[in-house]
């Protein structure tokens, strides 16, 4: 399968994949434009989740494709950025789904579990068949969890009896196996369970009203005496530097959605700019709306060469906290500018869903937020760059 150009690479960087990656991100753009771009924007008006789709995405193979216990050659981290990238395009939520479910979920037992764990859990997670969930915020601790981690694990016997909440939890409501994150009351250290969904005291809530990423099913887990195996505590969490470990790659994956979120709307707005007609010509002939593109384009396109750097970063082991801290920070940040951009181009028609930019707008501020806000991230930077915290 060939792959096309793709609109808003003005610098041709989807040139630097092999021909085996480029035939992987053919396949699954294909697969997203035919079966996901058609109902994204029902799913996201009715709040609902296509889980028709999860056996057409275990079908394509490229959720095991990180991980060692599943089928396949390992990708260079610029194909997973941009699987994640071509993913958001299309759709934030599902780019969240998926992310969540190989990123945080499959990433937290590759990284933390044992042999013996990962040959249980990673097969059938990477060929989609059993679905995971990431819990580590909770309704009182987000940017401040690694101090503030209220949910306990105690040691019982041969299990770990968990109590606590846990809020903005991704794919929860459905999930299969949870990774919960808790406090062990012994040693005040942070460890890792692989909790059942539906085990027995555990409750999960799925969280209405959003105005963003309305697909993706976030829920509010309560934890009340949740009995887990100690086979099913893995076994390299021994404190919240694997967490963070995790959630250091997985912020890179947020800064290429925020590319893939300003393609979208770089696309959406000149598709509509070349079609629009004003004062009898297309709007795309004034100079004006040409500032806007070009500035969406500047934007997009020094996002990209971004991410495609931190990727080589990744793949030649020089991949540092910071690195993925500044990434996410300046991508969402100008993601946001982009979408505004895209939605003024576009006037009263850019805050309807028929249009597409809509969309977009919405869920730019979930991206926004999540995997670390911008002022979090931009401490990070901050304390690398000058070599003393700030964070208090």
């Amino acid at each position: 399968m060939t792959l096309d150009s793709l609109p808003g690479d003005l610098y041709h960087m989807q040139e630097l994949l092999d021909d085996r990656e480029k035939e992987i991100v053919a396949r699954v753009r294909a697969f997203l434009e035919a079966e996901v771009a058609p109902i994204a924007n029902d799913c996201w008006a009715r709040a609902e989740f296509p889980h028709g789709l999860i056996p057409r995405f275990g079908e394509l193979g490229i959720a095991g494709l990180a991980h060692d216990e599943c089928p396949g050659e390992r990708p260079s981290s610029l194909l997973s950025g941009f699987l994640a990238m071509d993913m958001a395009r299309v759709d934030p939520s599902i780019s969240t789904f998926f992310g969540v479910h190989t990123g945080l979920a499959m990433g937290s037992i590759a990284r933390c579990g044992s042999p013996e764990q990962r040959e249980r859990w990673l097969p059938a997670m990477g060929r989609m068949e059993k679905i995971g969930a990431f819990a580590l915020t909770e309704p009182e601790g987000g940017s401040d969890v690694a101090l503030g981690l209220r949910t306990t694990a105690r040691r019982d016997g041969d299990s770990w009896v968990l109590n606590g909440a846990k809020r903005w939890i991704g794919n929860a409501t459905f999930a299969d196996h949870i990774v919960v994150w808790a406090k062990d009351e012994a040693d005040d250290r942070v460890k890792g369970f692989v909790v059942a969904g539906g085990a027995p005291g555990l409750t999960a809530t799925r969280i209405e009203n959003k105005i963003a990423l309305r697909t993706v099913q976030n829920a509010d887990l309560v934890l009340e005496d949740c009995r887990v195996p100690e086979a099913d505590r893995l076994a390299g969490a021994n404190g919240f530097q694997d967490t963070a470990a995790i959630l250091r790659r997985t912020r890179s994956g947020v800064a290429w959605q925020a590319v893939g979120v300003m393609l979208a709307a770089y696309e959406i707005a000149r598709g509509y700019a070349v079609e629009r007609r004003q004062f009898g010509r297309p709007i795309a002939k004034f100079q004006l709306v040409q500032d806007l593109l070009v500035q969406m384009l500047g934007n997009a396109t020094a996002s990209l060469g971004m991410v495609v750097r931190l990727a080589q970063l990744q793949d030649a082991g020089l991949y540092r906290d910071e690195h993925s801290a500044l990434a996410k920070a300046y991508c969402t940040t100008r993601m946001r500018e982009v979408v505004g951009w895209a939605r003024e181009l576009m006037a009263g028609n850019g805050i309807v869903l028929d249009y597409g930019i809509g969309r977009y707008v919405a869920d730019a501020e979930a991206l926004y937020s999540y995997e670390g806000t911008r002022e979090i991230n931009s401490l990070i930077v901050g304390r690398a760059a000058t070599g003393m915290g700030a964070f208090v």
